[in-house]
C-alpha cells in the first residue's frame, strides 16, 4: 500500500490533468514525483527551491491571479518557518488555496527538532477561515484532496503523515463520525486522524464512545453536543499534534452544560533523542497502553 504522501502525488498529479486551474508550487520536496508533471504543465508546476517564504508567496500570488494553488513541503517549513506569509499572502489578501504538509509531529525523527511540527495546527489555530483536513489513512487523504482541490477559493491545510491507520474510513470533508457507540451515560473520546487505531485498542471493553475526526477545522461542535448528550458531559480529546489544541474548541460546543476535557497529543518538552516513530508515539503517551491508563485515571 502506498503512504500518504505517494498518494498526494498520484492524486495531485492526475487532478492537474484534469483541471488547469490548479497550480502546484513546491520547495524541493517531493518533487522527484512531479518531474514528468512539470514536463507537461511547466507553467503550473513551480519549484522554488528551498525558499519556504518565497513559497507561500508565490502560492499567494497565483491566488491573485485566479488559480487554486497547492503548496507543499514538510509541516515546519510550509506552517511554522514561513507563517507571516501565510498571514499575509493569503489571510490578509483574502485568497484561498491549499497548503498540504508532510512528516507532520515527528515523522523522520532522524531529520531532528527541525523536521518535528507539533505545533502546526496549533499556529493555524490563531488565523480565521482555515478548513484543516488530519487524514488517518491514504485513502482518506485521498478523498481529502480532491475535495480540497474542489473547493472554491477556500483556505485549507492538509496535514499528511507517515503513520497510518490499518483501514480507511468513510470521509466527506466535514464533522465527526461514530466509530463505537456507548451506553447510556458513557463518556466520549475523539480520536483524530492516525491516532484512532490506538484509541480503539485503549477503549476496548470500556463503556466510551468513540468519535473519529479527519477533519478538525471547523470544529464540529454539533456533532460532540449530540454525543454528550447521550452520555455524560466527560471529553477525551486523542490528537496527533500539540496536546490541547482543540480544548477550546471543545469547551465551546459544551459551553452551556457542564463538563470535564481532557487532551491528550504531543508534550511540549522536547524529546531530544532521535528515536523511531514508535518510540516517540509511546514517549509521547499515545500507544495503547499509556493512553488506557491516562484515559481510565481520567474517567
Amino acid at each position: 500500500m502506498d503512504n500518504m504522501r505517494e498518494r498526494f502525488v498520484s492524486v495531485t498529479s492526475r487532478a492537474l490533468d484534469e483541471d488547469p486551474r490548479l497550480a502546484l508550487v513546491l520547495a524541493e520536496i517531493t518533487m522527484d514525483g512531479f518531474r514528468p508533471d512539470q514536463q507537461r504543465h511547466p507553467e503550473r508546476v513551480i519549484n522554488v527551491g528551498i525558499r519556504e517564504q518565497l513559497l507561500i508567496g508565490v502560492g499567494g500570488g497565483l491566488a491573485l491571479t485566479g488559480l487554486r494553488p497547492i503548496v507543499h513541503t514538510f509541516a515546519s517549513f510550509l506552517v511554522e518557518r514561513p507563517f507571516e506569509q501565510v498571514k499575509l499572502d493569503f489571510g490578509h489578501q483574502g485568497t484561498g488555496g491549499v497548503l498540504v504538509s508532510a512528516n507532520a509531529s515527528y515523522d523522520w525523527p532522524a531529520g531532528g527538532y527541525t523536521h518535528m511540527a507539533p505545533g502546526d495546527v496549533a499556529l493555524l489555530d490563531t488565523l480565521d477561515g482555515w478548513t484543516v483536513h488530519v487524514p488517518g489513512h491514504p485513502d482518506e487523504a485521498g478523498a481529502l484532496l480532491r475535495h480540497a482541490y474542489a473547493a472554491g477559493d477556500d483556505k485549507v491545510y492538509v496535514r499528511l503523515s507517515q503513520q497510518s491507520n490499518a483501514a480507511p474510513r468513510p470521509v466527506d470533508g466535514v464533522g465527526l463520525r461514530t466509530v463505537r457507540e456507548g451506553g447510556p451515560g458513557a463518556a466520549v473520546v475523539v480520536a483524530v486522524g492516525p491516532l484512532l487505531d490506538n484509541v480503539l485498542a485503549a477503549t476496548e471493553g470500556l463503556d466510551v464512545t468513540v468519535l473519529y475526526a479527519t477533519t478538525v477545522r471547523p470544529f464540529d461542535d454539533a456533532a460532540l453536543r449530540e454525543a454528550v448528550g447521550r452520555g455524560r458531559a466527560e471529553v477525551v480529546l486523542v490528537e496527533p499534534y500539540l496536546a490541547g489544541t482543540s480544548t477550546a474548541a471543545a469547551a465551546q460546543a459544551l459551553s452551556a452544560v457542564p463538563h470535564r476535557i481532557l487532551g491528550l497529543g504531543i508534550g511540549r518538552a522536547e524529546l531530544r533523542r532521535y528515536g523511531t516513530m514508535d518510540e516517540h508515539t509511546a514517549a509521547h503517551g499515545l500507544d495503547p497502553h499509556s493512553l488506557r491508563q491516562r484515559i481510565g485515571a481520567f474517567l
